[in-house]
């Protein structure tokens, strides 16, 4: 006999869990199916050697504070550290550039590299702020489309067009330009520091297989700074004791309101009758039956894999099928027996910059000359490189004395030319050392262990199609209306009773939760 809810969400990673806990929050009885052993998704945190554990996909956060607050996150255990310094960015040459969050320490450091950049730093945070500040409300709610469904669309719709003339007729024309623009062409009409306008670029570029010349990668960088704290690099935090801590207080928040979490369950297909989604059947032949199934997985697994295509109009799947996914990203976890001693910043002991999110990037020219050799499909010689040392924030993680590392490495191409990753993987863990030992050189000698997590992986282990932690790649035509596909932006899908929830819909990929937030106000209207 099947068993009954009102909501099936499929995937415990944080759009599901978030979906979860607003739908039960709600009244609904919730059941959230997640195929692996333990929830989180590639949100979750792995023990790579003895003592020592690290995320294996995001080190960075930026959900929302106020849905952090919705659903008492913080009550139920966590902690999300807002880094200071925000960025170290180690020079090949011996240098650092370091941003702070005082506008003014961080003056003075630019001033270091040139005197032009430091006096277009406040008016350079004071544009990104107006421009993010215009951006930053779309991102907990349905993009707005073309073609409204009612009135409450048309009333978004008209404010949306009054925040947009409030910005003022100078940053309307500079947001209407700056979208499309690539991030170098972006930040040369504010700075001549190379080293800056790397740094600046790193948002930009992230997850996605564009370089620093790609039109819309401003755009990206633009969507870096919807949780905003006005800070112009990027505003996410970082979970103090990893992912698993933001996952642990996801689960605690939905089961409190009541959903229930079935972990090593996973979907074999979505069963529909007569057009709509009747409920899931799990891999063991279990049948789980419910009046709205949300599917937290990629656009392409859902409907290519877990809906029989009858029930899909061809242009649909063929537009699915197009959805470009190109995943990028790779990591580096290392087990250190004492932290990085920075060419720039020499010594061991625990000194601010550990803390901060280090980028290694001295220049556009090294980005763009680093996402070139993965268009022809081999992984960076001279990768772009950003890292964190979650074990400052944390001594748990590590055994006393001795710390975790964290490298996400771009790029490296989920389609290798001539080889398979697993024949790369060690190749690929060495070239990312080596670039590592540029800035910091006793970090060879430090190394206890090491495990790369290569595209392929993310594919196999995690479920993301061609590894794109994204779900889907962060480009131009692929954001807002057109996310997933252009006409199912809104989180429902020709299935009626089937919705979407992860981060191929709108607002796009990192954890953010704004996904699952935005799904379940739909499911709850549709209700």
């Amino acid at each position: 006999m099947a068993d009954s809810c009102d909501a099936i969400v499929i995937g415990a990673g944080p759009n599901g869990l978030v979906t979860a806990a607003l739908l039960a929050k709600a009244g609904m009885d919730v059941v959230v199916v997640e195929r692996r052993p333990e929830p989180g998704g590639v949100a979750s945190s792995i023990e790579f050697a003895k003592g020592f554990h690290a995320s294996v996909g995001p080190d960075l956060c930026l959900l929302p504070q106020t849905l952090a607050d919705t659903l008492s996150l913080e009550a139920h255990g966590l902690k999300l550290h807002a880094p200071d310094p925000i960025v170290f960015a180690p020079t090949r040459n011996g240098d650092a550039l370091t941003l702070w969050r005082d506008q003014a320490k961080t003056q003075e450091e630019i001033r270091r590299f040139s005197p032009r950049d430091a006096e277009a730093w406040p008016r350079f945070s004071e544009r990104v702020r107006t421009l993010a500040g215009f951006l930053k409300p779309l991102a907990l709610q349905p993009p707005p489309v073309p073609d409204v469904e009612g009135v409450r669309d048309l009333l978004g719709l008209v404010k949306l067009g009054w925040n947009f003339r409030r910005l003022g007729v100078e940053s309307m024309h500079e947001l209407l330009r700056a979208l499309p623009m690539s991030i170098a062409d972006f930040l040369n009409e504010w700075f001549e520091s190379e080293p800056l306008k790397a740094c600046l670029a790193g948002p930009g570029l992230r997850g996605v297989s564009l370089g620093t010349r790609s039109a819309g990668t401003t755009a990206n960088f633009l969507f870096h700074q919807l949780g905003a704290d006005g800070q112009p690099w990027h505003s996410e935090r970082i979970p103090v004791g990893g992912m698993k801590a933001l996952v642990a207080a996801l689960v605690a928040s939905a089961t409190a309101q009541g959903a229930r979490l079935r972990t090593d369950a996973a979907v074999r297909r979505i069963d529909i009758s007569e057009g709509r989604a009747t409920g899931v059947r799990l891999d063991g032949g279990e049948i789980l039956t419910a009046p709205f199934v949300v599917s937290s997985a990629a656009p392409r697994t859902t409907f290519l894999e877990l809906v029989d295509p009858d029930w899909l109009e061809p242009r649909f799947v063929l537009e699915t099928r197009a959805i470009r996914y190109r995943g990028v990203q790779a990591k580096l976890l290392l087990a250190l027996s004492e932290l990085p001693d920075f060419r720039a910043r020499p010594g061991t002991e625990k000194a601010p910059h550990h803390g901060a999110v280090i980028h290694i990037g001295d220049s556009l020219d090294d980005l763009e000359q680093a996402s070139d050799a993965a268009k022809y499909g081999e992984p960076s010689a001279r990768p772009f490189l950003l890292a964190t040392i979650p074990s400052t924030l944390d001594p748990s993680l590590a055994p006393p004395g001795q710390h975790v590392m964290s490298v996400t490495m771009q790029y490296a191409p989920y389609r290798l030319r001539g080889e398979r990753w697993n024949e790369r993987r060690d190749a690929l863990g060495q070239t990312i050392l080596e670039s590592l030992a540029e800035v910091a050189p006793n970090i060879t000698s430090a190394v206890l262990h090491r495990q790369v997590i290569t595209p392929l992986d993310y594919e196999t282990e995690y479920g993301l199609p061609e590894g794109s932690l994204l779900h889907g790649e962060m480009a131009l035509d692929q954001m807002l209306f057109m996310r997933p596909v252009p006409g199912w932006s809104r989180y429902r899908t020709p299935v009626e009773g089937l919705y979407l929830c992860g981060s191929g819909c709108h607002p796009g990929g990192g954890v953010t939760g704004a996904a699952g937030h935005n799904a379940s106000r739909v499911i709850l209207k549709d209700r």
